[in-house]
């Protein structure tokens, strides 16, 4: 694997800092406090290419690499986690899942409006009784005719209520059948389709998360991803992308509390010298640089993998666990080393640590994790 920075990857860094900067930054805590999901946000990442980041092209798509991918979700969530989770599960959920599974035709008809953001994209697995063991759900699709009829909801779901199409996963067979799942797309607007209660969260709080419903919700058959009864399958294909995309969110989070801590750690004088000159400040630094580093090539490993078309169920969900945990405990020492400052919404770490803990939840608890991982070199 080469560890040398592309230009390209330079390049696309730069623009999101710079767009970050300009256009997140100020707005950050306003967002937080009226929990706004900014759409118009979105609209203009879409005309920079970072709504369909490793979509082709020829469907509307930048093009870009999972390493290219990884600098973008961490670029924007060192200035807010919330727009960096939404970017994720906009690109590696709702739009991968069509981009690896759909057939061409519909790669046609929803690829190119979700990769410029002319559409917003959500995707539904979890239920309210059915979080880590999804083959449990209870949201069913009956056949009649050439329809489907899909009763029963979903919950914290992202972009539930905002989103313009949903791809989610019900079950067509029994339960607990793997093969007893099958995945739709359904945009907006059909009749017996609709967003439920907005959570209001610790954390994460522009990104928004509501609940879908589905009353009696008439699909025709031609909105089914793949053959029926393969929804499960490529639920768990898309996490193993998606669990790449929360380590980097986590990532991004971490590097933003790091930073901002390095830099009030060498202002803040405390017994005639800055305080990172004071060796348990110090040795904290060193720590959390570390973890960061460490945080940083497991997910190069799991984007090498992921570009190159290997397996990675192993690596994504290593990266994902470590760099999540480690992200919360560079947080917490950020908030420690701000003092009484880092408890304080005027001072950036204070939210960092607020959104971070979402990282060790989404797309897979640490837990889920670990019994991914077990299973896998326990074989």
């Amino acid at each position: 694997m080469d560890f040398n920075e592309s230009e390209n990857q330079r390049m696309i860094k730069e623009m999101v800092k710079d767009f970050a900067e300009k256009e997140i930054r100020p707005n950050v805590m306003r967002w937080d406090e009226a929990q706004e999901f900014p759409v118009p946000l979105f609209k203009k990442l879409g005309e920079l290419g970072l709504m369909g980041v490793f979509i082709p092209e020829e469907y509307g798509g930048s093009g870009m690499n999972y390493h290219e991918y990884i600098s973008v979700i961490v670029e924007i969530s060192k200035v807010c986690g919330s727009i960096g989770l939404s970017v994720a599960a906009h690109n590696s959920l709702c739009t991968g899942h069509i981009y690896y599974n759909a057939n061409e035709e519909q790669k046609k008809k929803y690829l190119p409006k979700l990769a410029t953001a002319e559409w917003i994209g959500a995707w539904g697995l979890t239920e309210t009784g059915t979080g880590s063991d999804a083959g449990g759900m209870n949201t069913t699709a009956v056949k009649d005719g050439d329809h489907w009829i899909l009763n029963g909801s979903k919950n914290f779901i992202t972009h539930g209520k905002s989103g313009d199409v949903a791809v989610v996963i019900v079950r067509t067979g029994e339960k607990g059948d793997s093969h007893g799942m099958s995945a739709f797309i359904i945009e907006k607007g059909t009749e017996g389709f609709s967003a439920g209660k907005k959570e209001d969260k610790m954390g994460m709080r522009a990104s928004e998360t509501t609940e879908l419903i589905f009353n009696n919700c008439r699909v025709h058959k031609d909105q089914m991803i793949g053959e029926e009864g393969t929804g499960f399958v490529q639920a768990m294909k898309v996490l193993d992308g998606g669990r790449i995309s929360i380590g980097a969110l986590a990532l991004g989070i971490a590097k933003g509390a790091y930073e901002a801590a390095l830099q009030y750690s060498k202002e803040r004088e405390q017994f005639g010298k800055p305080i990172c000159e004071h060796q348990a400040i110090a040795f904290k630094l060193a720590d959390m640089a570390t973890k960061i580093e460490a945080a940083d090539l497991l997910l190069a490993q799991a984007a090498d993998l992921k570009n190159r078309g290997e397996k990675l169920v192993t690596e994504s969900a290593m990266a994902k666990m470590y760099a999540s945990e480690i992200a919360c405990e560079v947080c917490n020492d950020a908030v420690q080393i701000y003092g009484g400052y880092g408890y304080v919404k005027e001072f950036p770490v204070e939210k960092f640590y607020r959104d971070v803990k979402l990282c060790t939840i989404g797309e897979g608890t640490t837990q889920i994790q670990q019994l991914v991982i077990s299973r896998n070199i326990t074989k």
